[in-house]
């Protein structure tokens, strides 16, 4: 992220790993509360299995304006200040940090509300395709986990 970032919405989608600390850090406001969510890959698959890796790939540009779209609208909606959003693309590994997601305000209700609704835009409506590997054969997931 941009040092000092300021702006309403911030949305990045990458392949290298980040510190949610050091993002954070970053994101600088005078807002009174923060929620935030951390996505990590789980270490199975949908149906049980061990999990290899977990393969992402988004509709690049498309993917960023559809969430920077609905990151603006819920924070109107939820009365929130700022939205910050990492998500990792490529291969990554069980265990390794694939999403966060912020949400700055000056209530904790309208952060938490807004943070919720914005992770679920995300899993939800974003053009992301997500291939499990187990035993060494990739599967296509065809839809998302429930909440």
């Amino acid at each position: 992220m941009a040092e000092g970032m300021a702006s309403a919405v911030h949305v990045e989608i990458r392949q290298q790993r980040f510190s949610p600390p050091a993002e954070l850090d970053l994101w600088r406001s005078d807002a009174a509360a923060d929620a935030l969510f951390l996505g990590r890959v789980r270490g199975t698959t949908i149906d049980g299995r061990v999990l290899q890796a977990l393969e992402v790939e988004h509709y690049a540009g498309l993917c960023e304006q559809c969430i920077e779209q609905a990151a603006k609208a819920l924070l109107s909606v939820h009365q929130a200040d700022q939205a910050l959003v990492l998500h990792r693309v490529g291969r990554l590994l069980p265990g390794e940090v694939i999403v966060l997601v912020a949400v700055r305000a000056d209530r904790r209700g309208a952060a938490l509300s807004c943070c919720s609704a914005l992770l679920e835009a995300l899993k939800h409506d974003a053009p992301f395709w997500k291939r499990e590997w187990c035993e060494g054969q990739g599967t296509w997931l065809t839809s998302n986990t429930p909440r």
